[in-house]
């Protein structure tokens, strides 16, 4: 959750700013995303080889607390989603959090019915996959955006 506040922190930073701030703000948020997903995969790593018990009631009420704090985000700059290149970085993050946020309650509910900690790797990864794929998008799409000016 840090990442997010500090993705929403820069977005919030380049709100009402100069031209070019609101367009580095969003690269500086997929570089955020990009090493938070690099994070995770190393903690999957690190929770194969050398365990983990994962705690399902845990997971699956984090999961549903981010689930409602992050669909609450994203009702919130729903209708700027096309604005600025700073307001559709934090759309594109908030929608990946949500996804995110979902497979870890169906982690958890995995990790529960299975008695298994596979659920919580797998579905670990596939988050930090899916955190990597929006970075670089947002990456892509700022430069993209400072071609065009």
């Amino acid at each position: 959750m840090l990442a997010d506040a500090l993705v929403y922190g820069v977005g919030l930073y380049a709100a009402g700013r100069t031209a070019h701030i609101k367009s580095r703000a969003p690269y500086v948020s997929g570089i955020f995303q990009v090493v938070l997903a690099l994070g995770v995969l190393a903690d999957v790593v690190r929770r194969l080889t050398f365990g983990s018990e994962p705690e399902s009631v845990w997971m699956m009420g984090f999961g549903l607390l981010a689930l409602f704090a992050n669909i609450w985000c994203l009702l919130l700059i729903a209708r700027h989603r096309h604005d600025e290149i700073h307001m559709r970085a934090s759309w594109i993050f908030s929608k990946n959090d949500v996804i995110a946020n979902a497979r870890v309650i169906l982690a958890g509910m995995l990790v529960y019915l299975l008695d298994s900690r596979l659920p919580d790797l797998l579905i670990g990864f596939a988050i930090a996959l899916i955190v990597i794929r929006g970075g670089f998008a947002i990456i892509r799409e700022t430069a993209k955006e400072s071609r065009r000016k």
